[in-house]
């Protein structure tokens, strides 16, 4: 009797656990003693390549040229299974970001700010996490596979993919072009582009752009569809939007 006791206590004990840590929610905002590292760059390019992680990459005027510096923070744990492990390495130019947590009950969340030095060309590769850039003035390439998109202060070049979420971009680029599986985008131009290419399969997508006259194409297969920007066939700056399912506007910046 004793024993089935102890044992029933055990196992209330370990339910009760399991279920504290299931309904506590991972912050990586509460890691109050994050790391840093320095990372010398190769070249002028730098390949981003992450998974299971936030993202944060801003211009950094101040830091060593050719050198990326980057914090992380994490937050969580593991009820049963190995513990959390982070891992960051850089070879060639792909810088490797990765968090590892598994487990009968893993919770865990990581984010990671990286500092980019001018004149380096950026590329994104993320499968699990959001991302955001800003006062990025050289081209950014974002692909990611599940995921919120957002860029602002921005003057380079920028192609954004996104798989399932939504892209937001307020920048001064002149040009865009943004592709979304399943999600939302909303474009707000502060220059006059030269070209603006945007396909969503769900999810309604807005262009903003400053008051010029635009070669449009704008293709809606089940929405609404406004176009309110004075358009030609003749001019040199084109916008071209096409939308599976979701509503399509595009027009001038107020």
């Amino acid at each position: 009797m004793a024993r089935t006791t102890r044992t029933r206590l055990l196992l209330a004990s370990g339910a009760a656990l399991v279920a504290a840590l299931a309904t506590s929610c991972a912050n990586a905002s509460d890691d109050t003693a994050p790391e840093t590292r320095d990372f010398a760059l190769p070249g002028s390019t730098l390949t981003i390549d992450a998974d299971n992680t936030s993202l944060e990459i801003v211009a950094a005027d101040g830091n060593k040229a050719g050198h990326a510096v980057v914090t992380r923070w994490f937050d969580g744990s593991v009820a049963i299974g190995k513990d959390p492990k982070l891992t960051w390495s850089l070879s060639g130019d792909r810088l490797k970001l990765r968090m590892s947590c598994s487990g009968l009950v893993a919770n865990c969340a990581s984010r990671h700010r990286i500092e980019v030095p001018r004149g380096v060309a950026v590329q994104v590769v993320s499968r699990d996490g959001d991302v955001e850039a800003a006062g990025l003035r050289d081209a950014l390439r974002v692909k990611a596979r599940d995921g919120s998109v957002r860029i602002t202060d921005s003057s380079g070049p920028l192609d954004l993919d996104t798989g399932d979420g939504s892209v937001r971009a307020d920048v001064a680029s002149r040009t865009v072009t943004s592709r979304s599986g399943d999600g939302s985008v909303r474009l707000r131009l502060s220059v006059v582009p030269n070209r603006v290419e945007v396909k969503a399969n769900d999810g309604d997508v807005t262009v903003e752009v400053p008051k010029a006259t635009y070669k449009v194409t704008a293709d809606v297969n089940d929405g609404d569809r406004q176009v309110s920007v004075p358009h030609a066939d003749g001019s040199a700056h084109t916008i071209t939007a096409r939308v599976s399912d979701g509503d399509l506007r595009i027009r001038t910046a107020g």
